[in-house]
């Protein structure tokens, strides 16, 4: 089976950036057998816990995209997010604003976006209570494993409570 091109721009990506796995192998993306768009299914499919999955979930923030790599146990605190980072409103996107910002369709958006600006970054402390996380690779079927402080490495994003 021929690789997705954004999988494939994904794991470029990670190999560019070194990215390590908790047994400080280089990270690679894996295909799952099952579309894994939402964070219970993804965990179920990996045989872990929900929290250890690193939801990419992107919003809204006044005109602006904000990137949230969250843990897969809560909900991100838009008012929270709002008020402790300076922004006057933080809303889901909608998928064509995601798609534009990311290249990639929700379900599936990596915490990298090879060939696009680089996004601002929250990083859900809460991901620090485990040793490894699992974030998408860049379409539903495709995760991949990584440390949280790797994940902020990777991402240059700010590490702070979002629930």
């Amino acid at each position: 089976m021929q690789q997705h091109p954004t999988v494939r721009a994904v794991q470029d990506a990670l190999a560019a950036a070194g990215v390590r796995d908790a047994a400080g192998r280089p990270s690679e993306v894996r295909i799952l057998p099952e579309p894994a768009p939402t964070a219970a299914a993804a965990a179920e499919q990996l045989g872990i816990e929900v929290g250890a999955i690193a939801n990419s979930l992107v919003f809204d923030a006044d005109g602006a995209p904000l990137l949230v790599l969250t843990s897969g146990a809560h909900r991100v605190d838009v008012a929270r997010v709002a008020k402790e980072h300076g922004i006057g409103t933080v809303k889901r996107a909608k998928p064509d604003f995601v798609r534009e910002h990311t290249g990639q369709a929700i379900g599936g958006v990596a915490p990298v976006h090879p060939g696009r600006p680089p996004i601002r970054t929250l990083v859900d402390t809460a991901l620090f209570a485990f040793d490894e996380v699992w974030a998408a690779g860049g379409i539903p079927h495709a995760v991949f494993p990584i440390t949280p402080a790797e994940l902020e490495r990777l991402t240059g994003g700010t590490v702070t409570d979002v629930a």
